[in-house]
């Protein structure tokens, strides 16, 4: 998912959930909000759910000086943080949800530099809907945008640069001498003399201390643990089965709920027998409850997921699908091809007049479709309902949303319910809905078996079948491009319309980043590093179909027409690809040029010889501040595209975790090519989805997995994510060594070479 930090995000979605505006948009600030203003606004707006319990008046200076715990903001309070045994063991906890991308051991590892922790006892948890966990950029519960480390850096120095001053105090304290003869070393504090007390030691005595509100950072030099590769703290479960997702949630006498869902979004039911599925052992109630987009569906609640699942299969269902529309993926296409010969809202209108005199032109048509999520985690959420508290225990990337979302749903105040979020198997966006979809239809058969007298915590549980056809899918679009250049490669005009639902319309975010009839998210990554005079317009139609951000969101189209299209002017006028991008870049944007060229240089582009039948593919794109650049070697065998390596060039300021940005730009790189693969592609007759499971919406195997290197330009400039951005130009890189192979420009996805 995207948020634009640019945007007043915080401040107009709390003023209009809660009627108050609030927090800064300052990374060095974090917020501007008293903490105690701060909390109210957050309990109002639902985004920050429950009180943490402050560490109270001990931790206020006795005469006076220094910072109170009450004028620290409670994103900056290292209790709510850090906790240290007596062994030294250090658990640190993560305000995001870690669902692959590696912030469980990013986030601790910048915080522990600070602290001088010993790395070896590290542990990291996750946090809840607690205010304290809220993005300090944004002020809400968020996991999304390749934000995480981006955002929080700042903060998490700072929290281990508390709480080793603390310890430091604790120390000087005891021994009576002045903190400023002290010094930290992994994990302990040494004295005068070489006297040393570990961190577990002074622990308890440290966290009676005022915090101190001004503390001093390290000096980057002196890092040891950031900027080197290191193991994620998680391997160890990951790779041994013994990691505990949202789907493994088990609590004493929980019952499972699967749900018939309407096979059109947004139907009812016109009839239900359900004799057959209440015969089968260890259902315990079928209910009809509300499904999003204002649907009906059948809840079968039992002992275990396998009788639920049996009981909804015998379920016998007539739906009524008369009042909703229904897409067909046939019928849309050829509605959004016209719509794409007219000019829509204006992004950008540039002085395109030369267009129609340049002595070169290409006129090109692309097409997108819609894209499923397909985490290897299906949805599930756990609710527990006592009828005026509650508690959910599920993978989110929004815990405040969600808990709001719940508490409305489940008829209580927002202060009433708690959030545990779960590790997750994957997510790509699909677990940061707007709408807050399948944590509100948790809660509905939560409540509905309670009002059934059911009193037990319920876990419903998506399917792979569940999940592939019951939404939220990436948009499909249609883009159409004219474009004059000269022999050069000058470009005169360039005249560009995308058609494709809006993510955000109709959503409490909205009001932020749809400006002018034009959402952010659809357009982001058209024209720029690229300095060309284009008038850029974009149509919204209403579709049936519920979309939502996919990993790397409007760069997974805009990026494939922009770099394919570069790459097609410089073919035409015998241009280096390469060359011709860097002419274009020229100086203004060194970060552009910086990745493309490190990726050239550790390909071996141009110098080295490729076997016969394969040639190189070149594509950069940033997206979420990052850079990356990729170099890629290809072929084609019996008409099917191989992609043999990938070399990546990666600009992201401070690498934090080398190792941990090499496994998201693979993981990246091998979503890209998920979109290449014919099967790649979720479609629609009559309003129902097409597919239904992995036999018939591919994604790539083992043997599809291409050698990957990954090269990372030194910075030592704050950090950029890294969640997202190595999925946009791998597409794109392919599509262009496809077409210097075969002559023929690829203009959609999957490819279609016949």
């Amino acid at each position: 998912m995207h948020f634009d930090t640019r945007n007043e995000l915080p401040k107009q979605l709390q003023a209009m959930l809660s009627k108050e505006s609030g927090a800064s948009n300052s990374i060095s600030s974090q917020a501007d909000l008293p903490r105690r203003r701060f909390l109210k606004v957050a309990s109002l707006s639902g985004f920050a759910l429950g009180v943490y319990p402050l560490i109270g008046a001990a931790q206020t200076n006795a005469d006076g000086s220094g910072a109170k715990a009450s004028e620290l903001k409670v994103t900056e309070q290292p209790a709510a943080f850090v906790r240290i045994d007596k062994d030294g063991t250090t658990t640190i906890t993560i305000n995001r949800l870690d669902f692959g991308q590696g912030v469980q051991t990013g986030l601790p590892l910048i915080l522990a530099e600070e602290l001088d922790a010993d790395w070896s006892k590290v542990k990291s948890v996750h946090g809840d809907s607690n205010p304290a966990y809220v993005d300090p950029v944004f002020g809400i519960h968020l996991t999304g945008g390749s934000s995480s480390i981006k955002h929080s850096y700042t903060q998490y120095r700072e929290l281990g640069a508390r709480m080793r001053s603390m310890l430091v105090a604790a120390a000087a304290k005891q021994w009576n001498v002045d903190p400023v003869s002290l010094k930290t070393q992994n994990g302990v504090v040494i004295g005068p003399g070489g006297k040393k007390l570990t961190y577990g030691e002074l622990a308890e005595a440290a966290m009676s201390l005022p915090v101190p509100e001004k503390i001093s950072l390290k000096d980057p030099k002196n890092f040891r643990l950031i900027g080197k590769p290191v193991g994620r703290l998680d391997a160890k479960a990951k790779s041994t089965g013994t990691q505990q997702y949202g789907i493994d949630t088990h609590l004493p006498g929980m019952l499972t709920a699967v749900v018939a869902r309407p096979p059109v979004f947004g139907g009812k039911i016109a009839s239900v027998d359900d004799t057959a599925a209440k015969a089968i052992r260890g259902v315990k109630a079928v209910i009809r409850i509300p499904v999003d987009r204002g649907g009906e569906g059948i809840a079968v609640i039992a002992d275990g997921y396998w009788p639920a699942k049996q009981g909804r299969d015998a379920l016998k269902i007539q739906w009524d699908n008369a009042a909703v529309d229904k897409a067909d993926s046939a019928q849309l296409l050829a509605s959004y091809k016209e719509l794409s010969k007219q000019t829509g809202k204006l992004k950008y209108n540039d002085d395109i007049s030369k267009l129609a005199a340049a002595p070169l032109k290409i006129d090109a048509e692309f097409v997108f479709p819609f894209l499923a999520h397909t985490p290897m985690e299906p949805l599930n959420c756990t609710v527990a309902f006592t009828g005026d508290k509650a508690e959910l225990w599920v993978g989110t990337q929004m815990p405040g949303l969600d808990g709001f979302a719940a508490s409305k749903t489940l008829g209580i105040p927002p202060q009433n319910v708690k959030v545990n979020t779960q590790m997750a198997g994957g997510g790509f966006g699909r677990r940061a809905v707007p709408t807050s979809d399948f944590v509100v239809e948790a809660c509905n058969v939560a409540k509905a078996a309670k009002a059934a007298g059911l009193n037990a915590a319920v876990r419903t549980l998506w399917s792979r079948e569940d999940d592939v056809k019951g939404g939220y899918y990436r948009p499909m679009h249609v883009h159409r491009a004219q474009i004059g250049f000269d022999a050069k490669g000058q470009i005169a005009g360039w005249d560009h319309v995308v058609v494709g639902q809006s993510i955000l319309a109709g959503t409490p975010f909205e009001a932020m980043m749809v400006k002018d009839g034009i959402d952010a998210t659809a357009l982001e990554g058209m024209r720029e590093p690229y300095e060309i005079p284009m008038r850029l317009s974009v149509h919204h139609p209403k579709i049936n179909v519920p979309v939502l951000w996919w990993r790397s969101v409007g760069s997974t189209h805009t990026a494939f027409v922009m770099e394919t299209l570069l790459d097609e002017i410089a073919t035409a006028t015998k241009q280096d690809p390469v060359a011709y991008r860097l002419s274009l870049i020229g100086n203004k944007h060194p970060r552009h040029k910086a990745a493309l060229e490190l990726a050239v240089a550790q390909s071996g582009y141009g110098k080295k010889t490729l076997a016969k039948g394969h040639a190189w593919g070149v594509a950069v794109h940033e997206s979420f501040e990052s850079v990356v650049a990729y170099v890629i070697e290809a072929s084609v065998k019996d008409g099917t595209p191989i992609l043999h390596s990938v070399t990546a060039g990666i600009h992201c300021n401070l690498a934090v975790n080398p190792k941990s940005i090499e496994a998201q730009v693979q993981g990246g790189a091998l979503m890209g090519l998920s979109m290449c693969m014919p099967g790649a592609a979720i479609t629609l007759k009559d309003g129902v989805v097409e597919q239904s499971n992995f036999g018939d919406f591919v994604v790539p195997r083992i043997t599809e997995m291409p050698k990957v290197s990954v090269h990372i330009v030194p910075s030592a400039d704050a950090p950029t994510g890294m969640g997202e951005p190595g999925v946009p130009a791998l597409a794109p890189a392919f599509a262009n060594a496809i077409a210097k192979i075969t002559g023929k420009r690829l203009r959609e996805l999957p490819f279609k070479l016949v």
